[in-house]
């Protein structure tokens, strides 16, 4: 966070990657946020999460990206995980149709432990081992559709798609709190207009300030 002062970023976004072990979760998360890949594919142990600041538009948004830390593999993932997440990115390895057969059950795992409003993107990962692949692009697409979910195909070994991933799903989540924050303003300006004059606004009116998609 540069220099420390609160004035470095204007939001803070949860974002979680799920999906089963294996699928790239780690890699993505150290490309968009270090720009790094290990071809070591050693499980992630240990909660483990990175951040990056965005620009959208005039506004500076921190990303704070969450890793499944291997216990996927355990099916040991708590509630704590998913709580105070506005995003996920629901990763498969378009190369292993079974790690795609599954994409149902963590969504409904996600759904289950998340607010309803999470922006939620399928991504088919490894996508620069195309002559191995096993999911069909269409396909994927039209689950993706089907179940109001954003889609993107990435490669987290070539960078292929992985900015634009990470930055529609903070787009979205953006456009999401703009919106509510302008309704909020709005409800509260008509509460504050019926208000008598001189009298103390009620504490329900003063919410303009804080986020909750």
């Amino acid at each position: 966070m540069g220099n420390g002062t609160e004035e470095d970023y204007n939001f803070v976004f949860k974002v979680v990657l799920i999906g089963e072990s294996g699928v790239g979760k780690t890699n993505l998360l150290s490309r968009f946020t270090r720009n790094e890949f290990s071809h070591d594919s050693r499980t992630t142990i240990g909660v483990e999460f990175s951040t990056r600041t965005v620009m959208l538009g005039t506004a500076a948004v921190k990303a704070q990206i969450w890793d499944t830390a291997g216990l996927e593999r355990y099916r040991a993932i708590t509630s704590a995980y998913y709580r105070g997440a506005v995003g996920a990115l629901l990763v498969f390895d378009l190369t292993k149709h079974q790690t795609y057969a599954v994409v149902e059950r963590w969504l409904k795992e996600l759904y289950d432990h998340a607010e309803a409003t999470i922006v939620v993107m399928l991504v088919g990962n490894k996508s620069d081992l195309s002559q191995a692949r096993e999911v069909p692009t269409e396909e994927a697409r039209m689950f993706a559709e089907n179940n109001g979910l954003l889609f993107l195909e990435t490669s987290a070994l070539d960078s292929t798609n992985v900015e634009l991933a990470f930055e529609t799903v903070l787009k979205e989540i953006f456009a999401k709190v703009s919106k509510q924050r302008q309704n909020s303003i709005r409800t509260n300006a008509i509460a504050l207009g019926s208000a008598q004059a001189g009298q103390e606004p009620g504490p329900g009116e003063k919410r303009a300030c804080c986020i909750s998609l």
